[in-house]
């Protein structure tokens, strides 16, 4: 029987102010809050609240034969508390219907499973109490920052004890396997879920694109496609960002009412079914061990870590980071969001396509100011703990 995995991922970082040489050792704060606000909440307003009533209401016309799986980064947490309450009590309303499923990731949507593997299962433990926090559960499935894989970064999280991972359906590693299976951790026993990015992306990127066959896309067709690519397969994933429904594509494109309608049209189909990640360890089979030799990412059209670590300021920047000692508390929470991986993703030089996205996401003019503000910022932190060591 084919089952749907539908993953949504829920982030926002804290932005940095535009940072220069001079506020360097002052009392200027780091991030930009004021913008941190608006963004959060122009995105509860556009996104969250209007595609989580949109699930509650597909979850109650399912009956329960609609599921859906979340991970929602503890940056994202932090600031619907502080700024939209309204958005983090919709999400728990969601959870408290017994058909979403939370994933684990990093507090900080970080690139820490890369550069410092004690701080990255620091920073996962730290999810999983957030998330028993807010929603009293501990999530077994785990997602990696921008779904960031290799068979290494498997094992350790099967290590921790997680039962399964998501990763991209990299066109390099599947070859002529079929991405719509489950199959195990390299040298693990866990298992590993593999996104479908041509059917997740057709939402995310092309929901609106005149290159469709109907434009926007609609439920009916897209359920056809669904059908068409794995009627004899096992699981479809689908992955995508959650600010893909309202805010990525704005309200006016139908795309909340797309997300509403979409699990009605693929139930009405005999045989096929949603199912949580968790929920499909029990119910399908895990295969062949299949083996990641070389970290991949969602990001770009090269689904690598190009994104965040491509070109020399983007390095430097990360070397600088995780060299970084913190000697306070305040010091590590600062240091922590100075990790999180967009502020990399904006120093990216990349053109055409990718370097559009790029430029879409970034608050800073060009990569170059990105990366001038972050080095400021990281040398006003310097100092401080120099101040504090004399």
């Amino acid at each position: 029987m084919p089952s749907v995995c539908l993953y949504f991922q829920v982030h926002q970082p804290y932005r940095l102010r535009r940072y220069s040489f001079f506020d360097a050792g002052g009392t200027k704060s780091f991030f930009d809050n004021e913008l941190n606000r608006e963004v959060m909440r122009r995105v509860a307003d556009r996104c969250y609240l209007p595609a989580n009533a949109a699930l509650r209401r597909a979850i109650k016309a399912g009956k329960g034969n609609f599921k859906v799986a979340f991970s929602i980064s503890g940056t994202a947490i932090e600031q619907m508390r502080q700024w939209a309450p309204d958005a983090l009590a919709s999400f728990k309303e969601l959870v408290k219907t017994g058909c979403v499923d939370l994933l684990g990731e990093t507090y900080y949507h970080s690139l820490a499973s890369l550069y410092d593997h004690d701080e990255f299962r620091a920073q996962v433990q730290a999810h999983q109490d957030l998330m028993h926090e807010e929603f009293r559960c501990r999530p077994r499935v785990f997602r990696n920052t921008e779904l960031i894989y290799s068979d290494a970064i498997g094992q350790m999280v099967a290590d921790m004890g997680f039962r399964a991972v998501l990763a991209e359906g990299v066109d390099s590693v599947v070859g002529w396997r079929s991405v719509n299976q489950i199959y195990r951790v390299f040298g693990r026993d866990a298992a590993l879920f593999l996104k479908n990015y041509p059917l997740s992306d057709d939402i995310a990127f092309r929901f609106h694109s005149s290159g469709l066959e109907e434009c926007p896309m609609t439920p009916s067709l897209y359920a056809q496609r669904l059908r068409e690519t794995a009627q004899s397969d096992d699981m479809v994933c689908l992955f995508m960002d959650y600010e893909t429904f309202g805010e990525h594509h704005g309200a006016s494109t139908g795309i909340v009412g797309f997300l509403e309608d979409l699990p009605a049209e693929v139930l009405r189909h005999r045989g096929w079914q949603f199912l949580t990640p968790s929920e499909a360890l029990g119910e399908h089979r895990v295969g062949s061990e299949i083996s990641f030799p070389t970290e991949t990412s969602w990001a770009d059209v090269a689904r690598d870590l190009s994104a965040w670590r491509g070109n020399s300021m983007q390095q430097s920047a990360l070397k600088k980071i995780y060299a970084y000692q913190p000697h306070t508390e305040e010091q590590r929470s600062t240091w922590r969001k100075l990790q999180t991986s967009d502020h990399f993703y904006y120093m990216s030089t990349k053109g055409a396509g990718d370097g559009d996205v790029h430029s879409y996401f970034s608050p800073f003019e060009s990569p170059y100011d990105a990366f001038i503000s972050y080095m400021n910022v990281l040398r006003s932190l310097n100092w401080l703990i120099d101040g504090i060591s004399g």
